[in-house]
């Protein structure tokens, strides 16, 4: 009998442990989770405002930005430099969320997103890593993707072939 009672007292408390670890493993990051939520949201915001200095102040130094075009991929400042025309235009970009998901580093120091967005092109994918600096999450990656409903994919390739296939043999030649 009383190793029963050993052997339940045992299992109670394991199952307490781990019930307290899972628990802290999925709150573990929640304030991180808000402030990057937070951080995404002014990015957005800053961007429909046409507000440069707020917008590229959510990016690291040492950041990239991919657009939906292949041809897009630049560092901060080539992204500066090809964005400040539509800024000072007040011609940007209103992205909202629709759905974040947001995912931790074991450490914490990163974490990686991927959001759906209601876009003037409708919905588009945004995704991208964060890492904290100086106290403040930054974009150290930014990926803007154009989401095609499985539906009508034949018929956006057909729209996209012409120009893109000119550009795949450009890329074959350079590899």
């Amino acid at each position: 009998m009383k190793n029963i009672t050993l052997i339940c007292a045992m299992v109670l408390l394991i199952s307490g442990i781990t019930g307290m670890y899972a628990q802290s493993g999925n709150t573990r990051f929640e304030k991180d989770k808000t402030e990057i939520g937070t951080m995404l949201d002014g990015f957005n915001i800053a961007a429909a405002k046409a507000d440069f200095n707020t917008y590229f102040n959510y990016f690291a130094d040492e950041s990239t930005f991919i657009g939906t075009d292949a041809t897009e991929v630049w560092d901060k400042k080539a992204f500066m430099i090809w964005a400040k025309p539509h800024f000072d235009k007040k011609k940007t970009w209103n992205f909202t969320s629709l759905k974040r998901n947001i995912y931790f580093s074991k450490d914490g120091k990163l974490a990686w997103f991927d959001e759906l967005l209601d876009t003037q092109m409708k919905i588009c994918r945004g995704s991208g890593v964060v890492e904290k600096i100086n106290g403040s999450w930054k974009v150290k990656q930014y990926v803007l993707s154009v989401t095609v409903p499985n539906d009508v994919v034949d018929k956006v390739v057909v729209e996209k072939a012409p120009i893109e296939d000119v550009l795949i043999q450009e890329l074959k030649t350079k590899k």
